[in-house]
């Protein structure tokens, strides 16, 4: 039986409290959600092919109570990996933030590799989740990637669905699933095909200029979308990063397991030196006025309010950090 979804009290909570920003840079148009204090240098959240600014909620709500400032960004419609690189520089520059650390998941850890190799000098640290170096394996398993750009609205949005692994899950997996699902319906045509056409384009992940030691790998060990042997290839090729291990989580830990998706990139934020300022952090604003916003555009979006409705929860937690991967089951050959 197909499950009803309803959007979740936190998520529905989160929305009425934290601005949505959306700031035209050239042709682009940037979505995103900016909470924390300003002295601190973000951490900004990058999705994957399904995922969208919102996907991030718990994190922004957490890790800015603490005294982190938090951006999470929706990928803008780009077509190839050099003007993503061009268009976030300048989206950055639009919102003063010299330096920044960068989480990314899935298409979005790619992307924040890509950014890393190009400009160095601006990213001071990486984590990484269920993602990938390069996208040789994707373009093979997609017969159709020449004409990605012209395939309509309905088959992009199937092609990205079945990439989602189908239940039976546990509750807060199965949430974490209906969540995404949800945010992918409210994709357009252009955001889907800019999006499957950085997957399948052809690009690899070159050495990077920052040291391992300011890299953490967070990987689910249950199961992933992305590749086994294309995650045991970005472990090789960090061999000094810190690794932090979920023992469950799917593709979406950030949602399903927040408690401990939080506490690793805390963790992470320590280790690298980031400072947080919890005194400038009373509370989430009942009027919505509190964090960082931008100058440009201070209006919620209200188009995505009527998602969701119960409010996950998180299991005990079981992940773990170590310096060395445990084995994982192979995951399929799409990512979400």
């Amino acid at each position: 039986m197909k499950r009803v979804f309803a959007a979740p009290g936190d998520y529905i909570y989160f929305k009425s409290q934290v601005p949505l920003h959306k700031i035209p840079i050239g042709t682009k148009q940037w979505r995103y959600y900016d909470f924390g204090p300003k002295v601190v240098p973000p951490l900004i959240c990058l999705p994957g092919t399904a995922g969208t600014a919102d996907v991030y909620y718990k994190q922004i709500m957490s890790l800015s109570m603490k005294g982190y400032r938090v951006i999470s960004v929706d990928i803008p419609c780009v077509w190839n990996h050099q003007e993503w690189i061009q268009n976030f520089e300048k989206f950055l520059d639009a919102i003063d933030v010299p330096h920044i650390h960068l989480y990314g998941t899935s298409l979005g850890g790619f992307l924040a590799q890509l950014f890393a190799q190009h400009r160095p000098r601006r990213v001071k640290s990486l984590i990484l989740s269920n993602t990938f170096l390069e996208t040789r394996t994707f373009a093979t398993a997609m017969p159709w990637a020449p004409i990605v750009g012209w395939a309509p609205s309905f088959l992009l949005k199937r092609y990205v669905l079945t990439g989602i692994r189908d239940g039976p899950h546990e509750p807060f997996i199965a949430d974490s699933v209906d969540f995404v699902v949800s945010q992918v319906e409210t994709l357009s045509r252009d955001d889907l095909a800019s999006r499957l056409t950085l997957t399948v384009d052809n690009a690899a992940v070159k050495p990077l200029l920052i040291s391992d030691s300011f890299i953490t790998i967070m990987d689910t060990n249950d199961y992933s979308s992305i590749p086994q042997e294309l995650k045991d290839q970005l472990s090789e090729r960090y061999p000094g990063g810190r690794r932090a291990y979920l023992k469950t989580g799917g593709d979406f830990p950030f949602l399903s397991r927040p408690d401990e998706v939080n506490l690793h990139l805390q963790l992470h934020l320590r280790w690298v030196g980031l400072e947080a300022h919890p005194e400038f952090m009373q509370s989430i604003p009942k009027d919505g006025t509190g964090g960082s916003h931008s100058k440009e555009n201070d209006k919620k979006d209200h188009d995505r309010d009527d998602e969701p409705k119960d409010n996950g929860g998180n299991p005990e937690s079981n992940s773990e950090e170590s310096q060395s991967s445990p084995s994982a089951p192979e995951g399929s050959d799409f990512m979400a």
